[in-house]
Formats: C-alpha cells, structure tokens, sequence
C-alpha cells in the first residue's frame, strides 16, 4: 500500500514532505483538504525522489503536531496521524477527511483571509464568494435555490420561457414553483437565482458575469484572435448560440455535394454539446470577475467555467460518472428542456465518445477558481486558409445555414413575444430587449406575415399607428410544434 502511493504523483488528496521544518504550509494544507476532498500527507519522504527518509523522533514529532493543528486551526480539526515503517525508515502519515465543519481557516490569518482549497497539487486562499459556497455545502444549500426576496414574478420574462418550452406546455405559477423557479416568501412569490439566472429579464444587472465569451484563435494560443463574440442570451438558448459559433468556424474540407447531402464539421459536436451544457449547468454563478469562455484554437476547444469542483469531488469521481450537482435548479430546467439525458452520466460518456472517435483523451483542469474541459480535434483546423480549406462555394452554403438559424431564432423569439397579446413593431422590438426595430426584424415581421404566422390587427389599414401583430392559427401551431421550418 505505502509502495503504492509513494509511485502517485502530487495532487488535489496527496502531498509528501520532507520534514515538518514548514509547519505553516503543512497547516495550510490540512486546511485545503479538509475544506476541498480530504487528502494525506506523507512526512519523511523526499518529494523529488520519493526516497524514504524517515522522521526523527516520530513520537515527538506525533505529539508536537497534534498540538500545532489544534492550537492553529479552527474550527477543531482533529486528523489521523499514523506511523508507517518501509526500508527501514518510519514515515508519519496525516489523513483528513472532508469535514462537515467546513470551512476551515488558519486562526493567524482569520476567517476571511485563512481559507484554503486544494487545486490540483497546490493551495489556493478562497475567496468570499468561495468561503459561501463551502458554508452551503455543509447546510445543504444550493446558490441558484436561494430566493430573491426584492424582486417579484414580473421580473421573470415569459418569452424567453415560451421560446424554450414552446406553447405545448403550460408554465403557470403552480409548476414554477415545482420547478423552484419561484418560491413563497413572507406569502409572497419571489424568483429564485436559479430563474434570474435562467429566464430574468435583468438578468446580467443582477449577474453581470452570466454570459458566454466565445472566441477563434489562429494557432494553439491566445496571442492571435480571428473572430469573437458575446452571447448574452438566456442559459438554455446559449447552448445553440455556442455550437453555432463552433459550425462556423469547422467547416471540413469536401466537396460541394457532400456538404449539401449533410453536415461535415471537423469538430466532435455531440462531445461538444455535453461539455457546453455542463459548463452552464455547473458553473458557479456567485463568483464574480469573468464568464464562461470558449476558445477555439486550431487543435483543441476549451471550455472554461466559473468555479472549482463541489468538495468531496475529484476529477477521477468525475471520469466515473459520479456527480454533485452545484446548480439544482438550472439543471433540472435543462433536464425538462431535454439538454440533460442522464443524471452523471455526461462526463463518462464524453471519454467514452471520445476513444471511440480515436480522439486524444479529453482533459479536465482546476484553474484558479475556475474548471477547464479541454477537447483535442482529430485534425488541424488552421484559420489562415480559406476558412478551413473548404472552396468558396462550400463556405456560402454554410454560411447561409448559419444565416438561416438565425432568422428562424429572431422569428421564434417575435411569435412567443406575440403569443401572450397582440404586440405593436415598437412592442416587439422593447419584447426582444431593443430599443427599437433593428434590420433583422424590419426584415422578419414581412417574412412571418407571408408565411401566414402573423396578422395584423387592422388589416385594411397597414400604416395605422394603432397597428399591432397578432399570432394566427398556424402561428400558434408553430409554436406548439417548436418550429420545423417554413417556406
């Protein structure tokens, strides 16, 4: 056993030590594993060669730490602290456990200051928001669940709900808060984070950092960038806004009739789609400084989110399937919306996708307060050529399926504004967070009346300055159906 674990390498629940002759890092982490997956600590070992080096006097050496740990750390944290004889050198093994009274800190530095995680094989001082987030853990409490006691129902916006569901569920009162999207507060409904998160009409006022920032980089690093974007639009929605970013930038190289009978990409996009959703289902929305990013480069795409893994997880649980879910209540939406298809099984299966394409395995990073999931491509994909090196008529075809998704995303959005009543051009543009008619719905609003999906309310006036649009049957059964397409 004790051969074993001197051949593992550091990380996030092992750390060797020469001496005790720092006790100040040791303290810290103790600290770090208490509050992060628990861990050891191997004392008389040179963390270099792992060669046995034994501690002198081990009984003094045993009582001193006890005695340091308890006079150092608060709230009490009591290890098992074990002796362990190989090649003739007796080595002191110190073992923590996650701890229910996390968090820990070092009572030099105090509560706010001596708060320490485990990231990969080093300490990090949590932050404010951090130290919350592990005061929840222990209690059971989920960031999105919590309510928002200031704001009221009205502050939910029910087109980007209908956008999601469609009309063919109803999406009342009594099943938000089933949903948790709303909870009963001194006998009012107040939306939880979770819904602000999700569907709130302010939603960046109140969570500036919930937000994707997509980039395309030229080569393997950052130093370069060849397109970016910013997509602020809710949760659910960002799922497709991402992937298609992601198709405009992996177009294969074939021919034009190969293009037109299907989708050629050179990325993984089931893979891909997996690792978008766990990004917005797991992030950490109380952390504030930074988005989710997405960085395409030309032989990897990495996914970085907001916080760390929940304690008592590592990447190895995650590689199993294993899973905590930081957000309950954003991802039992996705769950209802069919983005989610299993409870934990998303990670595994991505490895598993991954080794039957014969992809390079993906990685998963603790960096910073922030997680990275790193996907390899099968092939190069270099931005100095005629995007992706597919001929210019292979290039237009994509980019009129990209230009045709959008259309039919602003059309949606237009017919779920119009299904709750009626709405003028200047309604609908104030509905779709405008402050006025931009070109893409100047363009729409003719295009939905052609099809038969709108109407207008004062047919034999058009140019009335009472004129507003309202769903038609078919309208509505569009909707119904989440929109198939239309000619």
């Amino acid at each position: 056993m004790m051969e074993e674990l001197l051949g593992l390498p550091e990380g996030k629940t092992l750390e060797f030590k020469r001496d005790l002759s720092s006790p100040k890092n040791l303290l810290k982490t103790l600290v770090a594993f208490a509050n992060t997956a628990g861990g050891k600590v191997i004392v008389g070992v040179d963390d270099q060669t792992r060669t046995p080096l034994g501690v002198e006097s081990p009984l003094d050496e045993e009582e001193r730490l006890g005695s340091l740990i308890a006079d150092s750390i608060d709230p009490r944290l009591v290890p098992n602290l074990e002796m362990v004889t190989i090649a003739g050198q007796t080595l002191l093994i110190i073992e923590v456990y996650l701890s229910n009274s996390r968090p820990h800190y070092l009572k030099s530095e105090g509560a706010e200051n001596g708060v320490y995680v485990r990231l990969g094989s080093s300490n990090r001082q949590a932050d404010r928001e951090l130290i919350g987030e592990l005061q929840r853990s222990v209690n059971g409490l989920a960031f999105d669940e919590m309510p928002m006691v200031e704001l009221s129902v009205a502050n939910l916006d029910r087109v980007a709900m209908i956008q999601c569901w469609g009309t063919g569920r109803e999406v009342d009162e009594r099943v938000l808060q089933t949903l948790k999207l709303l909870r009963l507060e001194q006998g009012k409904l107040v939306p939880t984070k979770g819904a602000m998160l999700l569907f709130g009409k302010d939603r960046l006022v109140h969570f500036p950092d919930a937000w994707v920032q997509c980039g395309r980089f030229m080569g393997t690093d950052k130093v370069q960038i060849f397109d970016h974007i910013e997509i602020e639009e809710s949760l659910p929605q960002s799922v497709d806004s991402i992937l298609l970013f992601l198709k405009k930038h992996a177009m294969r190289g074939a021919d034009f009739s190969e293009v037109r009978r299907r989708d050629v990409w050179s990325i993984p996009l089931e893979i891909l789609r997996e690792v978008i959703v766990n990004a917005l289902v797991h992030s950490d929305y109380s952390q504030r400084g930074a988005p989710i990013r997405v960085a395409f480069f030309d032989d990897r795409i990495e996914v970085e989110n907001p916080g760390i893994l929940l304690p008592g997880m590592t990447i190895e649980d995650m590689k199993q399937g294993i899973s905590k879910i930081r957000n309950p209540v954003i991802a039992r939406v996705f769950r209802e919306l069919g983005l989610i298809e299993q409870w934990g099984s998303g990670v595994s299966r991505i490895f598993r996708e991954a080794e039957g394409l014969g992809l390079r395995m993906p990685e998963i990073v603790e960096l910073g307060l922030r997680l990275r999931f790193v996907v390899w491509l099968a092939k190069s994909v270099g931005v100095d050529q005629p995007m992706a090196q597919v001929e210019a008529q292979v290039e237009a075809q994509v980019e009129a399926q990209v230009e045709a998704q959008v259309e039919a995303q602003v059309d949606r959005t237009i017919l779920a504004a119009c299904f709750l009543r009626p709405l003028s051009s200047t309604e609908i543009a104030a509905a779709l967070g405008h402050r006025q008619l931009s070109g893409n719905l100047r363009k729409a609003l003719p295009r939905l009346r052609k099809a038969g999906l709108l109407e207008y309310t004062i047919p034999d006036k058009p140019n009335s300055r009472l004129q507003k649009y309202r769903l038609t049957s078919l309208g509505k059964s569009f909707l119904v159906t989440e929109g198939n397409g239309y000619e």
